[in-house]
C-alpha cells in the first residue's frame, strides 16, 4: 500500500440528531368534541456510531469526510402516534481504531473486533406528548415537551495496526526483507533509510496450516519519541502487537547498544510496551562465520531470547518462526499480587 493511500489519522466533526418535539394535539371528532389530549411523543435523534470493519485497512475513505451529521427525530402526531426516530450515522473504521477528543486528547472509544459498535454521540431524546400531562384535575394540557438537542464534537480518529508480531528496528535493519520472505507481502525494499513509510502487514505461514500476522513498522531512530524522523507517527502501531521482534543488523558496531537504544525509545514513548514479549533477531548473519557468531553471542543481552537469521540466505527463519509462535501463544502473565 502506498504512503498516499495509507491514512492512519483524521480529524472529523460529528453531530447527533436532535429529538423530535412531542405533540400538543387535542382529540376532536364529530361525536367527541372534547376528547382530550392525544399528542404522541417525538422520535429520538440519530446516534453517531463507530463500527469496526475487518475489510478496511486504512482511514483513507474518511479523508475528505469532515462532517458527520445524524438525522433529527420527527415530532409526535395525533392519536398518540410517536414520531420516527432519526437515522443513525455509522462511521466504519478498521480494527484497532481509537477515537479521541480533539481538544483534550482523551481516549473515548476503541474498536478491536469485527462488527463492534461504539456510540460516539447519543441523539437527543424525543419530547413527551401532551397525553402524558393530563390528570383528573387537568383535563386539557395544551403543551408538550420539546425534543432534546443533539450533541456535537470534534474527534481525532487514530489507527493502530493490529498484528501478532511487530518488527522493531532502525532503518535498513532488514525488516521489509524479512516480511517479504516469510509472507506474501510485497513491501518496498531499497538500500537507503526510511524505505518503509507506512506499516505493512503480512500473514506468516506456520506448521500444520497455522499462521500469524506480522507488521513491518517504519524504522525508528534515536529520539523518535520526541518526534524525530518518522518514528513518533508510527510508534503507536507497536502498541497493538502482542510480540515485538527487535531486529539489529549483524554489521552494526554494537548490537547490544543498538538494542538498548530501541528499547529506550519504546520505554519513553510508553512504558507499557516493555511488558510485551520480546525476541531479538540479528539480521544479515550470512556475513558471519561460526567464530564471529560465538563471539557476538557472548555480548548479547541476557534478558531476551535471540536468534541469528538471514532472510536472503533463508538462514534461521524456521527457528525464528518457532520462537515467535511460542511467544504469541504464551499464556498471559498472572497479575502481580498487591499484598
Amino acid at each position: 500500500m502506498s504512503s498516499a493511500n495509507f491514512i492512519d489519522q483524521i480529524r472529523i466533526h460529528c453531530r447527533s440528531g436532535k429529538g423530535g418535539a412531542g405533540s400538543r394535539h387535542l382529540r376532536r371528532e364529530k361525536f367527541m368534541p372534547k376528547g382530550g389530549p392525544d399528542g404522541g411523543d417525538g422520535g429520538r435523534g440519530g446516534h453517531v456510531l463507530l463500527k469496526a470493519n475487518d475489510q478496511l485497512w486504512t482511514l483513507l475513505h474518511l479523508r475528505y469526510t469532515k462532517h458527520v451529521i445524524a438525522e433529527d427525530g420527527e415530532g409526535g402526531g395525533s392519536n398518540q402516534r410517536s414520531g420516527r426516530m432519526g437515522q443513525d450515522r455509522i462511521i466504519e473504521v478498521p480494527l484497532g481504531t481509537v477515537a479521541k477528543d480533539d481538544e483534550t486528547g482523551e481516549v473515548l472509544a476503541e474498536v478491536t473486533a469485527h462488527g463492534q459498535e461504539v456510540v460516539l454521540l447519543e441523539g437527543g431524546r424525543g419530547g413527551l406528548g401532551n397525553q402524558h400531562f393530563h390528570s383528573a384535575t387537568f383535563q386539557t394540557p395544551r403543551f408538550a415537551q420539546p425534543g432534546e438537542p443533539g450533541q456535537e464534537r470534534w474527534f481525532t480518529l487514530e489507527l493502530k495496526v493490529l498484528a501478532d508480531v511487530g518488527l522493531v528496528g532502525f532503518p535498513n535493519a532488514g525488516k521489509s526483507t524479512l516480511l517479504s520472505v516469510v509472507s506474501a507481502a510485497k513491501p518496498k525494499i531499497a538500500d537507503y533509510p526510511f524505505t518503509t513509510l507506512v506499516p505493512n502487514l503480512g500473514i506468516v505461514a506456520y506448521r500444520d496450516g497455522a499462521s500469524f500476522v506480522m507488521a513491518d513498522i517504519p524504522g525508528i531512530i534515536e529520539g523518535a519519541h520526541e518526534g524525530k524522523g518518522i518514528g513518533l507517527r508510527f510508534l503507536r502501531h507497536i502498541e497493538r502487537n502482542s510480540v515485538l521482534l527487535f531486529m539489529v543488523a549483524a554489521d552494526s558496531p554494537d548490537v547490544k547498544a543498538e538494542y538498548g537504544v530501541l528499547l529506550n525509545e519504546l520505554a519513553k514513548y510508553s512504558p507499557e510496551l516493555l511488558d510485551k514479549e520480546r525476541v531479538l533477531a540479528i539480521t544479515k548473519s550470512d556475513l558471519l562465520d561460526e567464530e564471529l557468531m560465538a563471539a557476538m553471542e557472548r555480548e548479547l543481552p541476557a534478558d531476551v531470547e535471540h536468534v541469528f537469521i538471514s532472510a536472503v540466505a533463508n538462514k534461521g527463519l524456521d527457528k525464528l518462526k518457532d520462537m515467535l509462535w511460542r511467544k504469541v501463544h504464551a499464556p498471559a502473565k498472572p497479575p502481580e499480587d498487591s499484598n
